[in-house]
């Protein structure tokens, strides 16, 4: 049996400050909202990849012996623009754009208001 299609892609994320994280993701990032849907507003990034915000008091819990860190990553040709960018917005930016020989990617990481990594890279240097 075939696998059926992946259309779309959406990473949720849960906060306990909505207002803050939404207006990060829709004035520093300038991501464009799809979906609405009250405590959870759905961003598109690129054409089928999407981020999820969502209302949540406490952060989600992993089961035993699961992973519970989550990274964003942005691909994007323009890394040093990124880096400008959000320099100028005034966000703490982790380290500046390097260029990584183990995965031959040049990124930068962030973190958004809740303390969720964001990385901004491209392939190749």
């Amino acid at each position: 049996m075939l696998r059926p299609p992946i259309e779309q892609q959406i990473t949720f994320i849960y906060t306990r400050n909505f207002t803050r994280s939404t207006q990060f993701y829709e004035e520093i990032l300038k991501l464009t909202l799809w979906l609405d849907q009250g405590s959870c507003r759905i961003y598109q990034v690129t054409q089928d990849g999407y981020i999820g915000i969502c209302q949540g008091n406490e952060p989600k819990n992993p089961l035993p012996g699961q992973q519970n860190n989550l990274i964003l990553t942005l691909v994007t040709q323009q890394v040093d623009q990124w880096y400008s960018y959000l320099q100028q917005e005034g966000i703490n930016l982790e380290n500046p754009p390097s260029f990584n020989e183990k995965y031959q990617i040049y990124h930068f990481f962030f973190r958004d208001p809740d303390g969720y990594l964001i990385e901004i890279q491209r392939f190749g240097n």
